[in-house]
């Protein structure tokens, strides 16, 4: 049981690695290299930088906003939360300094002097990293630790949908301490919409990587009696899914009915439709998706709400 536990342990601790490294890579190479504004502490630390002329890292001023947020997640969530969020903050927070003095020795920062390329690109890589490092159980510190704890308030709300609200309060005051005032405005415009590309882009990205796994399509197949039994037959063994059975009677035939209810994750619908049409197509199919699924083969009860 121990050595179960230090390998599961090491491959948590290795997956949340690659998180920190590309949220490090997203941060780093396109939303900092290009004074993009971002959301939460990230973002504050980049409005930091850009008002100190870039003399202060993004990296380390990171770090520094995350203690007393940290010292709140111990409070709130417990040690266990702690530790592994402690790890993913000083591990980003170095690779972002790391890939930062590295760049600007070689010179290859920015990657690229597009504003939408780097708003795209900076936020897929961020929202995969910190989704990755949210279902490894920890978090990047900052906001995160504020957002989790909302999310245990307002459980009805999805972790991304949270993050957004305050992202937004974030980047418009980071837009507004960022943009040069002897400007024209509609500079401050154009800001603004590469910050919201990347903050919508973000929010999308975070809730496929946190949630992505635990959704399903949810198909109803209605059908006589003998068409459903060989139907259910072929789903066990050729797509090997459960189902359950619901007796029925249709109002207005009055004939017997049954009804097939199966959970199937969406890489297998089509496999599933496909059997429905060779053995019955006059069966009545409904198909809708589900967020969540619990049970055998997906989310268990027991599991942490992300």
């Amino acid at each position: 049981m121990k050595k179960t536990a230090i390998i599961d342990l090491i491959k948590k601790y290795a997956i949340t690695t690659l998180g920190c490294l590309l949220f490090a890579l997203g941060v780093s190479l396109f939303l900092s290299a290009n004074s993009i504004a971002s959301g939460g502490a990230t973002g504050i630390s980049i409005l930091i930088s850009y008002l100190s002329g870039n003399t202060w890292d993004t990296g380390i001023i990171l770090l520094v906003i995350n203690i007393p947020l940290l010292i709140m997640g111990i409070i709130v969530f417990g040690k266990k939360f702690a530790v592994s969020t402690v790890y993913s903050t000083v591990m980003s927070s170095l690779m972002m300094t790391a890939i930062t003095t590295l760049g600007n020795h070689f010179g290859f920062l920015p990657v690229t002097d597009n504003l939408l390329i780097s708003a795209v690109f900076g936020a897929i890589l961020f929202g995969i990293g910190v989704g990755i490092i949210f279902r490894m159980g920890g978090s990047t510190g900052g906001t995160d630790v504020i957002v989790k704890w909302l999310r245990t308030k307002f459980r009805y709300l999805k972790t991304g949908r949270i993050s957004l609200i305050s992202d937004l309060i974030i980047v418009t005051i980071s837009v507004i301490g960022m943009h040069d005032w002897s400007t024209p405005v509609t500079g401050m415009v154009e800001t603004i919409f590469y910050a919201v590309v990347s903050i919508v882009v973000f929010t999308s990205t975070f809730d496929t990587v946190l949630y992505g796994g635990s959704s399903a399509t949810l198909v109803y197949i209605i059908a006589q009696p003998e068409k459903a039994e060989v139907i259910k037959k072929r789903i066990l063994s050729e797509l090997d899914l459960g189902a359950t059975f619901l007796d029925a009677k249709g109002a207005y035939s009055n004939d017997d009915k049954k009804i097939l209810l199966c959970a199937v994750k969406n890489i297998y619908y089509p496999k599933l439709r496909d059997v429905v049409k060779e053995e019955d197509d006059s069966a009545f199919m409904i198909v809708t998706s589900s967020k969540e699924i619990y049970g055998e083969g997906y989310k268990n009860h027991n599991d942490e709400e992300l």
